[in-house]
């Protein structure tokens, strides 16, 4: 299993903790790559005695990731987010979708929000303010599934090479997975692989939830730019003012957060940032 993570020491140590407890019987390896942490991160890693590989600055998840398999020898290697928590039958679940799904190149499971804090009120009409997954009860092949829980075979890489290094967060493995789609691989959603993806504390109130939105929403608005989908301006100006809408219309604190999020994608389309 491999775990990217920067400075989020506090997720890192509840992640950590529900990988320990996972009810497998097989031979399995935690490998927790640091980019470049200032935090107490290298303490956690030690703490829990896992295999730590450190970057000396930080170059984003999918470096993390790529160095982590250079450093490992497993067929089957899974990737979580350093802010989820797996529950015990989690890695059995999805060992057991491999051995099921044996023509898979990647698979991946469903993805539950989960706040440790005091959230703002949902009214019930959005989608969760943070990423998650669900495909429905069956097993069943699909086109994208998300890293925050997913697992790949070495034959993947060799589809559709490694993870690119230049896309930041928001379309970061949806690229890769389209490269490999492009080359006849093949995604697997494993319905009962599932675990919760954590916000916690402050991290949970209305006003990190925007910022965190604002700045994907940035991220995939220049994702969509490079794939040459983006939609036009009239279009994303019909969505923002859908959204605040919806926030009046409902009286829906996490109107906001959608809000944030279209504002981003607006933001980046007048005033798109270098590449990396």
């Amino acid at each position: 299993m491999v775990v990217p993570t920067s400075n989020r020491a506090s997720y890192l140590e509840v992640t950590l903790a529900s990988l320990a407890a996972q009810d497998f019987e097989g031979e399995w390896e935690t490998i927790v790559v640091d980019d470049g942490s200032t935090d107490a991160t290298p303490q956690v890693v030690e703490r829990f005695g896992v295999r730590g590989l450190r970057q000396p600055s930080p170059r984003g998840p999918n470096a993390a990731r790529n160095a982590a398999f250079a450093a490992t020898k497993s067929d089957l290697v899974a990737l979580v987010d350093d802010d989820v928590w797996a529950r015990p039958g989690w890695l059995r679940a999805l060992v057991a979708g491999a051995e099921r799904h044996a023509d898979a190149d990647v698979l991946g499971g469903p993805i539950r929000a989960r706040f440790d804090g005091p959230a703002p009120r949902s009214c019930g009409r959005e989608q969760p303010p943070i990423s998650t997954l669900d495909c429905g009860p069956e097993d069943r092949e699909v086109e994208l599934v998300w890293s925050a829980n997913l697992a790949f075979r070495r034959r993947a890489f060799e589809l559709a090479g490694p993870f690119p290094e230049d896309i930041p967060p928001g379309g970061d493995e949806e690229e890769w997975l389209r490269r490999l789609g492009a080359a006849g691989g093949r995604v697997m959603y494993v319905a009962d692989a599932w675990l919760e993806h954590r916000r916690a504390g402050e991290d949970a109130r209305l006003r990190a939830l925007m910022r965190s939105a604002y700045f994907r929403g940035r991220n995939v608005r220049a994702y969509d730019t490079r794939r040459g989908v983006q939609p036009g301006m009239a279009r994303e100006l019909r969505v923002l003012a859908g959204t605040g809408w919806h926030t009046v219309r409902r009286a829906c604190p996490q109107g906001l957060i959608m809000g944030a999020h279209s504002w981003g994608r607006v933001r980046e389309a007048l005033s798109p940032r270098e590449p990396a």
